[in-house]
């Protein structure tokens, strides 16, 4: 598993926002600490993007980082149902 520090500062994008944590029903803290309990993360492409895997109100969810700035997260996208 990929070493990633979701501790550091974490910012979602303003569509992830709006859309996944709206229908999900969840704020940024749930979030964080579901990544902290990630079941899965995988590296896709090369520009230091991520998928994180983890269940969040018994539904099992996908979301999108960027992580190329030091200790800065950047929540692109969410799923549901991997």
């Amino acid at each position: 598993m990929e070493n990633i520090d979701f501790s550091g500062k974490f910012y979602p994008s303003k569509h992830f926002r709006n859309t996944w944590m709206r229908k999900w029903n969840c704020d940024l803290a749930q979030i964080r600490n579901g990544c902290l309990e990630a079941t899965k993360i995988e590296k896709i492409g090369n520009k230091g993007k991520y998928e994180v895997y983890f269940n969040l109100k018994g539904r099992k969810v996908k979301i999108i980082v960027h992580c190329k700035y030091e200790k800065v997260v950047f929540i692109i996208t969410g799923a549901e149902g991997h």
